[in-house]
């Protein structure tokens, strides 16, 4: 990672963080995007170009990735790629809330190299860089403790807990959820949360920022299939995300592959 990349994704999230507060709660146009993907707001366009614009001067042989610019597949023969989400939660943008969050990424090779998640209403700014931690407003992040999983509380949508998905069983965390998976990403490598998951397809620009942070806070991040991520794929989906502190990342993936369990969830074996 070329030492100033961090610092350049930084000081744009936070420019990002000043463009939505210009639109947020004040009825900003907004369209719904072809084939149910959701809503794009004029805040979303114009934090896209901000980003694109700048970013891409800085540094001009990088290729680009976003969730509301038509993809380039030139970005797959180049060795760095922004992923990036204008807006991450934009519904919760729409609504007037203040969860949403800008997050930005370069990935190199396929691996996530430095990310940024910020939430401008909130005033959180959560960073990684590969081999150099991950941070909340300068302050060194770690996940959770390892507890006994009836004990641990993870953001997940209801759906998720179907029991089609837990050939081991069902889960017994404690569900809760949160309307941006980059800011849920987040909220693991901050250890608010014991964990995270997503079985549906997820898009790179959600989740990579986050990934590079609960992995720096010294968590696990793996796809619902128990493969590591890898971005800049030429469809840039992935198999789902399962985050996590890692004693409680073992015990996910085991019931997802159907080892059996005790009472608290955790391996007889171990």
């Amino acid at each position: 990672m070329p030492a100033d990349d961090l610092s350049l994704l930084i000081d744009f999230a936070q420019e990002a963080g000043r463009i939505a507060k210009q639109y947020w709660r004040e009825d900003p146009e907004m369209w719904d995007k072809p084939d149910g993907h959701g809503p794009v707001t004029e805040a979303d366009l114009a934090i896209d170009k901000m980003l694109r614009a700048n970013l891409l001067a800085a540094r001009p042989d990088y290729g680009w990735l976003s969730e509301e610019t038509e993809d380039d597949l030139g970005r797959l023969s180049k060795q760095r790629v922004f992923v990036v989400d204008p807006i991450d939660g934009t519904r919760s943008f729409i609504a007037g809330e203040r969860s949403f969050s800008h997050s930005l990424a370069v990935v190199e090779n396929g691996v996530v190299t430095a990310g940024v998640v910020y939430l401008p209403m909130l005033d959180r700014l959560y960073t990684a860089g590969l081999g150099f931690g991950a941070q909340l407003n300068g302050e060194a992040l770690q996940v959770a403790m390892p507890k006994p999983e009836t004990e641990t509380q993870v953001l997940a949508a209801r759906p998720n807990m179907d029991a089609e998905n837990w050939p081991g069983g069902t889960p017994l965390f404690r569900r809760t959820y949160r309307p941006s998976l980059a800011y849920r990403m987040a909220l693991v490598g901050q250890g608010r949360f014991d964990g995270m998951l997503t079985l549906r397809q997820s898009w790179e620009w959600d989740i990579a920022a986050g990934t590079l942070i609960v992995q720096e806070a010294g968590g696990r991040v793996l796809d619902r299939t128990g493969q590591a991520l890898r971005f800049n794929n030429a469809k840039p989906r992935v198999p789902g995300v399962i985050a996590a502190e890692p004693g409680l990342h073992a015990r996910l993936m085991a019931r997802r592959s159907g080892q059996p369990l005790d009472e608290d969830g955790l391996d007889p074996a171990l």
